[in-house]
């Protein structure tokens, strides 16, 4: 018997009758032969890990644009928390755990440089409207590797609703949504007191009283009760007092860190940087990479320009922009005697 057998054999003995097992996937857009060590999730899994969209996530901006200290969070990091926070949930639910693992790994692969901020400039500027989680989802089934992942059903249905109105299909995609939230309500309060831009007196108190004064007695009392309210039910909740007082904490960054904060105050220049890029490549599309010219002939122009931006990282962001639109000089003469 083939490891990958007994691997599925396992999740139909201990998994709950909820969870997304391996062997009831919708599959894959491309049929494959399957791997004789990893379930199709595990397989997913390990693709995202080694994508080139999942390295540059460690040079793209969560909330704070270019920070000063190494310790703040980056686009990777928050990516791992919200990883790990749902797969203790899903463990503890008895539900998939490498499904849900997937599907956080995969959630922001398509986000753009400078965080919100260049999210909110590409849906400006692009006519078809930008979304990150659509975003991410259109690099693991069309652009990484120039043909995408070819991940299962499960997964990128996950990715997609990770954030927005449509819940996940699967429980383990429902785990990731909620995690999501679980891991920048409370790292992005832990960074934005790193920074001095707010204090734990300024917090809610009755958010605080209920959850916490840390960040990770706050993270522990959100997932149990997520796991406790979640126990023998088809939907991932959380109990109504947790998650008012979640959202409490959460409306708190909107007018406190989120909106015209000092964490903030490059985002203006962040948006203009990332718009006059998108417009140079709109307008001269042939000084694209060839192959993203080549590509844009059967696409169009502003869906390639789009892909493009919307990969780069906050460094190759500024350098493209520094590189398009301030004087670079060129070598002076030598003093004549």
């Amino acid at each position: 018997m083939e490891i990958r057998n007994r691997t599925e054999e396992l999740e139909k003995n201990q998994l709950s009758p909820y969870a997304a097992l391996s062997v009831k996937s919708r599959g894959r857009d491309r049929e494959e032969e399957p791997c004789p060590v990893r379930t199709v999730y595990q397989r997913d899994r390990d693709r995202i890990i080694h994508s080139k969209s999942f390295r540059r996530l460690k040079h793209k901006t969560q909330v704070f644009i270019s920070p000063a200290g190494d310790h703040y969070r980056t686009r990777l990091t928050h990516t791992l928390e919200v990883a790990q926070i749902a797969r203790t949930i899903a463990k503890a639910l008895r539900l998939n755990e490498d499904l849900t693992e997937a599907i956080a790994l995969g959630h922001d692969l398509g986000h753009t440089p400078f965080g919100h901020a260049g999210e909110e400039a590409l849906d400006e500027i692009f006519e078809g409207g930008f979304k990150h989680n659509e975003q991410s989802q259109r690099v693991v089934e069309v652009l990484e590797g120039g043909k995408g992942l070819n991940l299962t059903w499960e997964v990128r249905d996950g990715i997609r609703n990770h954030t927005g109105p449509v819940d996940p299909a699967t429980l383990e995609g429902q785990i990731v949504k909620t995690a999501d939230r679980i891991a920048y309500i409370n790292h992005d309060i832990d960074d934005a007191l790193r920074a001095g831009i707010i204090t734990l007196e300024e917090l809610p108190q009755a958010a605080v009283s209920l959850l916490g004064g840390t960040h990770a007695k706050r993270i522990n009392v959100m997932v149990r009760d997520m796991i406790q309210a979640s126990w023998d039910r088809t939907k991932i909740a959380m109990s109504p007092p947790v998650l008012t007082a979640t959202n409490e904490l959460r409306k708190f960054l909107f007018e406190r860190v989120y909106i015209g904060s000092e964490a903030k105050k490059e985002e203006t220049k962040a948006r203009e940087a990332l718009k006059n890029i998108f417009l140079y490549y709109q307008r001269f599309p042939k000084e694209l990479p060839p192959e993203l010219f080549a590509y844009s002939q059967e696409v169009g122009v502003d869906r390639v320009v789009c892909d493009y931006v919307a990969g780069m990282t906050d460094r190759f962001a500024v350098a493209t922009y520094a590189r398009l639109f301030v004087p670079q000089g060129f070598p002076l003469a030598p003093l004549e005697e």
